[in-house]
């Protein structure tokens, strides 16, 4: 069925998405129906049966999911490397042909998918079904890229007559796929993407609260024809992510998690007795830079979508601003005001922009933080729990203040929490949003060209904006921008959703054939 109605994407805010939620108002209710609350069952996933519940609500359960044994996990990829032997060797077009049936399949359950993640992680509708499309566009990006390339395969110089050279491309292998709660469906897909349509097999293994997502990209793949054994699913926590990511049988490994966890699988392959991929991006503390010349109304939008947006539960959500002194006052007051209005609640309802933290590490995160504020800063906004008959892990949009760093300037908090610094100049600003492990998003706001130019320069960060009222520091999408993570974020130096991630995915081998 062809569903008129407009694509949501994190750019278009302000669109007439009334057809959206009208469409959704029918859909939620068939949707609880038919997925949740189920007792689900998989191949390689044939341990004890864990009842997950949605953040949403305690009572709200998601279902039961087997959880994989050690066995399991060692039948997967097994599976996959008789997968990988068969995948290697189709041709560029064979797989061309399943990401056009991928993509179809993908569209035809896009709400369903993006209802996953609203029930999953609490996302807002705006959020989920976004994340659906943009998950439809990860896969027609990737899959242009390896028709454009020729799948990378190219012709080299040749030093002698009779001589024919060529550099191509092939798959390593086996990969596995470790992917985070908060993008459980675009995330996922990347990642699939990469490895999948470079000829690669996969043992994949969700975030163990989205155990629904990812079996419901299981389903798209048998959908859109993909071998057995190509792709091979298990279900668990980080016991099961650290035997599929340290095993032997595996070739390479794509991680979106946590910087101690994807350091931890660095330190492992940095012991074996020869290296292997690892495509990691973790984390980020995602700084914004407000100017005197800034469009105040424009730069506190930015930031508090950036800010707010997912609960704050974004790598590249923009966690401290810094704005020039001269103007402080007047954006800390226009910054209030729109999150004032910014309605948090259940994430089932059209209105909600923001719905609960996910799980109880994030709520003691808000309150630590609130408490360092406490000692040495003023909350302009937010520091509360909602109430209103609502659990602890619905809290408010919270704006602080402190007057120096501190680590809530320099460590990743992954909630809807902003700290406001004061600064007497952009030099002063960038050296210090400059000074912190992670490298992943930066943005500004100003109508200064010589400003922006110094920003464009220095700020050491893989993805930057510019006076961007839909989100000062989020907002990648595939084919515009590349999502390249710098210093302890990344560590390929080439980002998901542009042109050079594929490659990752494939090693390089020259042929040279004397022609007789």
């Amino acid at each position: 069925m062809v569903l008129d109605l407009p694509r949501v994407t994190y750019s278009n805010v302000g669109a007439d998405f009334s057809k959206v939620h009208a469409y959704l108002d029918k859909l939620i209710p068939s949707f609880e129906k038919e997925f949740l609350g189920r007792e689900w069952s998989t191949t390689f996933s044939t341990g004890p049966l864990k009842k997950i519940a949605s953040p949403i609500s305690p009572e709200l359960s998601l279902g039961r999911f087997p959880i994989s044994t050690d066995a399991d996990v060692a039948r997967a990829i097994a599976s996959a490397r008789m997968g990988a032997n068969l995948w290697a060797r189709t041709s560029l077009e064979e797989r061309l042909a399943f990401a056009q049936r991928w993509r179809a399949a993908l569209a035809a359950q896009k709400y369903e998918l993006g209802l996953a993640g609203l029930y999953e992680i609490g996302k807002s509708r705006v959020e989920a079904i976004g994340e659906a499309e943009e998950s439809l566009d990860m896969v027609e990006y990737y899959s242009s890229e390896l028709k454009t390339n020729n799948g990378y395969t190219r012709r080299m110089n040749e030093l002698v007559s009779n001589e024919a050279v060529r550099s191509i491309m092939k798959p390593y292998g086996v990969f596995a796929v470790i992917a985070p709660f908060n993008f459980p469906l675009a995330l996922s897909i990347g990642m699939l993407s990469g490895a999948l349509l470079t000829g690669n097999s996969v043992v994949f293994k969700p975030s163990p609260g989205c155990s629904l997502t990812g079996l419901l990209i299981a389903e798209t793949l048998r959908k859109a024809g993909l071998p057995d054994r190509v792709f091979n699913i298990v279900l668990g926590d980080g016991k099961v992510g650290r035997l599929l990511a340290t095993s032997d049988g595996i070739d390479g490994v794509a991680f979106t998690g946590s910087h101690r966890t994807g350091m931890s699988i660095f330190r492992h392959v940095a012991m074996l007795p020869h290296t292997k991929p690892v495509i990691a991006e973790m984390g980020g503390k995602n700084p914004a830079y407000v100017t005197q010349t800034a469009n105040l109304e424009q730069a506190a939008q930015g930031v508090a979508r950036s800010a707010f947006g997912l609960q704050g539960q974004k790598c590249s959500a923009c966690s401290v601003v810094y704005v020039d002194n001269v103007v402080k006052q007047p954006f800390i007051s226009k910054l209030v005001d729109f999150s004032s209005k910014l309605i948090v609640g259940d994430p089932r309802r059209a209105e909600s922009f923001m719905g609960p933290v996910y799980g109880d590490a994030a709520v003691e995160r808000f309150r630590s933080a609130l408490c360092e504020v406490n000692r040495s800063g003023k909350v302009h906004f937010g520091g509360e729990m909602l109430g209103q008959g609502f659990a602890d892990n619905y809290v408010l949009p919270t704006a602080v203040e402190l007057d120096g760093p501190s680590k809530l300037t320099r460590e990743e908090l992954f909630i809807p929490f902003v700290v406001v610094r004061g600064v007497e100049d952009l030099e002063a600003a960038i050296a210090e949003g400059n000074d912190v492990a992670y490298g992943l998003s930066a943005g500004i706001f100003t109508r200064d060209q010589n400003e922006l130019q110094y920003f464009l320069t220095t700020a050491e960060a893989g993805v930057l904006y510019a006076n961007r009222a839909s989100g000062a520091t989020t907002g990648a999408w595939p084919g515009a921008q590349p999502f390249c993570g710098w210093k302890g974020t990344g560590v390929s130096g080439k980002g998901g959703l542009g042109a050079w991630y594929l490659p990752q995915y494939m090693r390089e081998q020259s042929h040279t054939i004397m022609i007789t």
